[in-house]
């Protein structure tokens, strides 16, 4: 008898599965469990959802019900997997019990929000769903602050300038994509920021926010107090491990896993944002395709491991767009710049006068894929 695989998540890692297991076996029996509506949407659109004046509705490319038809699954919406039996190889979803032969766990990240007071005032904004909950208070506020100046603040808070908010960013960190990129590198875009009117708190703090008749009162570190509409929390992501934790399956600030994306338990797997690799989490689109690929293999008999190249990735901020691959993070590269009206051509070498990472802006992003390629090489 087939094993049936049975995945927990229906966001963009599960999907990516459910199409590579397709493309090599059409019959094999899947089971897909979502909390959710199970809809298919492009989560990198929620970057432009306010300069393109979509609705929450308008990002819904497919519907649950015709994903699970073209892919030949069992599909279970609106069902919470409340604990694993890995005794018994069930799901449990409260009253409900599932078998499980193979069990994939795509339980995403859910967005951090901090601990201070007024912390229920802050929307999140990491989901189609979120942004469902939220989009009536955030399409009708005209002034809102940002919390985080990384990569999702900082494409939120371009975004929400571009469709003609007043936007605020707060950020620990002395410069803006700092877990990304130098400041010298980064300083390019905090000026285009500045420029465009957006107002930069960093080596700051929200220390709480307090709720009047009309507005929002957010208190800085600093002592700065700020009149908002509404608050965004875009510090970072937390992978949802509550139910590998339960489970006693191994788990860091992610699930564990191999390189062939299984966990401690032989018969589960963890792949996209929830999962951890080599002690490290990639919450990007190419890694998660890669290991949906490899994945897929592995839950038909082979025992490959994914390797991932150096990637590109893109932070879209369109009025100053940034491309970046490699060990852009690294405190002990040197950095080899290019600054002209055109825009950053930076290259990162190590001690051997190794090409290790490379950052570019916007007319010199042509050159990033040739640049991969010398980084690959």
């Amino acid at each position: 008898m087939t094993e049936q695989i049975t995945i927990i998540g229906s966001g963009f890692a599960a999907r990516q599965l459910v199409t590579n297991i397709r493309r090599q076996d059409k019959q094999v029996p899947i089971m897909l469990v979502a909390a959710d509506s199970g809809n298919q949407y492009n989560k990198p659109d929620l970057s432009h959802v306010f300069s393109l004046k979509k609705s929450a509705d308008d990002l819904t490319q497919m519907s649950a019900e015709q994903f699970a038809q073209d892919n030949n699954l069992k599909l279970q919406m609106n069902t919470r997997v409340t604990a694993i039996d890995r005794q018994l190889k069930q799901i449990i979803c409260g009253e409900q019990t599932f078998n499980y032969q193979k069990l994939v766990l795509a339980t995403g990240a859910q967005a951090i929000v901090p601990s201070i007071p007024g912390r229920e005032y802050m929307v999140t904004f990491n989901s189609q769903q979120e942004y469902r909950e939220h989009q009536s208070v955030l399409q009708k506020a005209q002034h809102i602050l940002v919390l985080g100046g990384g990569l999702i603040g900082t494409e939120l808070a371009m975004d929400l300038h571009r469709s003609g908010k007043q936007v605020v960013i707060i950020d620990k960190a002395h410069s803006l994509l700092a877990s990304l990129m130098p400041a010298e590198i980064s300083c390019r875009l905090q000026h285009k920021f500045s420029q465009m009117g957006i107002r930069i708190f960093l080596n700051n703090e929200l220390v709480s926010i307090e709720k009047t008749d009309t507005e929002l009162s957010v208190s800085l570190l600093d002592g700065h107090v700020i009149k908002v509409d509404a608050v965004i929390a875009a510090i970072g992501i937390q992978p949802d491990i509550s139910l590998a934790r339960v489970a006693q399956l191994k788990t860091g600030r992610g699930i564990c896993v191999n390189r062939q994306l299984q966990t401690s338990d032989e018969n589960i797997y963890a792949l996209g944002d929830c999962a951890e690799i080599d002690g490290k989490v990639m919450p990007f689109l190419q890694p998660i395709q890669m290991s949906s690929l490899t994945l897929a293999k592995n839950l038909l008999g082979a025992a490959g491991s994914v390797v991932f190249p150096p990637m590109l990735l893109k932070v879209k901020t369109p009025e100053l767009p940034l491309f970046l691959a490699g060990e852009t993070q690294r405190d002990d590269l040197n950095w080899e710049l290019s600054l002209s009206d055109q825009g950053i051509a930076a290259r990162g070498f190590d001690s051997m006068k190794q090409l290790r990472a490379f950052i570019v802006s916007e007319q010199h992003t042509p050159k990033a894929f040739m640049m991969l390629c010398e980084l690959t090489d």
